[in-house]
């Protein structure tokens, strides 16, 4: 039979197989490959939420599905165009993501009696069982194939099955017209210094399974997603979102002059960004694997008094544990960066998924009157310039900035367009310089009178020797129980906050300028609430998006006025919509909300918005 080659716009594959399989990394090499070859694209990394779950169960499951384009890609798809099923616990698990036309490949070897049962299934035609014995399936005994290819290779039979997953990709690449030469680097790059005998091997078995794909008659079609024609001209590469925070620090570290701390505790799903700022010696940034969460922010805070750009990373249950400390940095006025990566919870949760859950303990979750600027970032390539954002407002206005980011964004990935950093802005930090003159005392507390803004005194400078720390202090420095004082030091770290908002971009109307609904997101939800909106864009209908939490953009107000209600869209159970009564309650707020530990699907947000129209 001739294969048909079908150009088509976009295509959703979804790799789902054991923790053990190596779906994630096969993922990524497609997603990469395909970032190369200049396609937009998303992916969504679906890791099961137990260690080391039993083999051949549905709680073991891992999944990356990856979404790529002829033009700009905004979400990681809804469904999936072929879903690749390495054993019968990945077919349970996923078979619902499936199209109605979908192509459904599996590893055949693992289709036993044991096998199934172990899944769950309880007839000897799981295909039929799921109700997707209409699709295209793809049996293929990639384990025995696999074997097969590598008879000769010398390794052990363990090394061999190690292998299977680079026979699948091949065939993926094969069906979507994906070139080898990436992979084929890629190979060489990883086992060159340790394992080279695994350089050839890899490179058959994905030669092999390119073939065997073309010489089957079961591939119906085979596929042609042409480059991206509406991306920016310049240089892209795959970014994962917590690789560009870890990056977006870097820069700002450049554009401040000041080194760079990373103090932290790892925690999933935010352990990368330790990981990733830890290879940047040469880039002046030092890390501390803290002992515990509490020593990681303690250690940043330490940091940030000897004149660093002090950062602590962290997920929902460590935010908490550093609840304590956070207050103590407010107190002291001293600028720090606490990435949030949130994942499900309330406690362990579900710590391998996604929730924008943590909202309400980034704006309330300490002691006192503790207020401290609330960021967000919207997607992988975002985290960037979020993270950036972040650093430069702690930096210039004295403050500790929490920076929200999800499992989703962390682990996700889409291009980005690598920057130059000459288009940033320089971070001018309000360092005290130089001595201060004959007679006059350094007050610590004294403040700009335009932002409310104290300066910032390195220690160990003659005539700037000063006191901060947990106790409420006056201007000058000293320890006061002076209620009118107390009054004043909290009223004046509010405002200080609040008049952030004039160095933030307004808030954006995409859409009629005033009308019957303004559909609203914040975070990792923006591709998904976009792309619904898109769907759904009509004369009453407009959409926007908040990067900036607390302080809200100065002209929330007024773009709100012109709308007769507002639908906000969170994956949580109405934290940001709480945020905005609170500041804004004279408009109707309705709810589209989500807390399942999965992105929303564009078609949840488009029911909602017709049914709020």
């Amino acid at each position: 039979m001739q294969h048909k080659v079908i150009d088509v716009k976009d295509v959703v594959i979804r790799f789902a197989g054991d923790s053990g399989d190596g779906m994630q990394l096969t993922g990524s090499l497609f997603a990469d490959m395909s970032a190369i070859y200049g396609n937009g694209l998303a992916t969504f990394p679906d890791y099961p939420p137990e260690i080391r779950a039993p083999h051949g169960t549905v709680s073991g499951v891992s999944g990356f599905q990856v979404h790529i384009g002829n033009g700009h890609v905004n979400t990681p798809g809804d469904y999936c165009d072929m879903l690749i099923a390495m054993n019968p616990a990945a077919l349970m698990a996923n078979a619902r993501w499936c199209k109605r036309e979908a192509m459904i490949l599996v590893d055949a070897d693992t289709f036993d009696q044991k096998g199934m049962q172990k899944a769950g299934f309880h007839s000897n035609n799981p295909f039929e069982e799921l109700g997707v014995d209409d699709r295209a399936i793809i049996p293929a005994p990639i384990s025995t194939l696999t074997e097969e290819s590598l008879k000769d290779s010398g390794l052990d039979a363990k090394s061999i099955h190690k292998c299977k997953n680079m026979f699948t990709l091949g065939m993926a690449c094969f069906i979507y017209s994906r070139p080898l030469e990436y992979i084929y680097g890629y190979i060489e790059k990883k086992f060159a210094r340790k394992h080279p005998e695994m350089i050839e091997p890899n490179k058959k078995v994905l030669n092999d399974g390119y073939n065997y794909a073309a010489a089957i008659q079961a591939v119906p079609n085979t596929y042609e997603v042409e480059p991206a024609h509406d991306l920016e001209p310049g240089l892209y590469r795959n970014i994962t979102g917590n690789q560009a925070i870890a990056w977006g620090l870097l820069a700002a570290s450049e554009k401040s002059g000041l080194p760079l701390f990373c103090g932290s505790y790892p925690i999933t799903p935010a352990t990368a960004i330790l990981e990733e700022l830890a290879l940047h010696k040469s880039l002046g940034a030092k890390t501390l694997q803290a002992e515990d969460e509490i020593a990681g922010i303690c250690t940043a805070i330490g940091a940030a008094f000897a004149g660093n750009l002090a950062v602590t990373t962290t997920s929902g249950p460590g935010l908490s544990l550093k609840s304590e400390a956070l207050g103590l940095a407010v107190m002291t006025e001293l600028p720090l960066v606490i990435v949030d990566v949130q994942r499900g919870g309330p406690s362990t949760g579900l710590p391998t998924k996604t929730e924008q859950t943590d909202l309400n303990q980034a704006l309330y979750g300490r002691n006192g009157e503790c207020p401290i600027p609330v960021i967000a970032a919207h997607s992988p390539a975002h985290c960037f310039d979020a993270a950036f954002t972040a650093a430069k407002i702690a930096l210039e206005h004295m403050t500790p900035v929490i920076l929200l980011s999800e499992g989703f964004l962390g682990n996700g990935s889409e291009p980005w367009h690598i920057p130059s950093m000459c288009d940033y802005p320089e971070i001018k930090a309000p360092f005290v310089n130089g001595l201060l003159p004959e007679g006059e005392k350094f007050h610590p507390y004294e403040r700009d009178p335009e932002t409310l803004v104290r300066r910032w005194a390195i220690p160990g400078q003659k005539g700037l020797e000063h006191r901060i720390g947990g106790l409420e202090k006056n201007h000058f420095g000293v320890l006061s129980n002076d209620p009118a004082n107390h009054e004043t030091m909290v009223r004046e770290r509010e405002q200080k906050v609040e008049l952030i908002a004039r160095d933030l971009p307004e808030l954006e109307v995409h859409g009629p300028q005033k009308g019957k609904l303004l559909v609203v997101s914040w975070g990792g939800t923006f591709g998904h609430v976009l792309s619904a909106w898109n769907e759904c864009s009509t004369d009453d209908v407009a959409f926007a998006h908040f990067d900036s939490i607390f302080p809200l953009p100065s002209n929330t107000r007024e773009v709100f006025g012109r709308y007769e209600r507002i639908l906000v869209c969170e994956l949580n159970c109405g934290q940001f919509a709480g945020w905005l009564r609170a500041r804004l309650p004279e408009f109707e707020y309705r709810q589209c909300n989500k807390v399942q530990g999965q992105p929303f699907l564009v078609n949840e947000i488009v029911k909602a918005i017709k049914e709020n129209l």
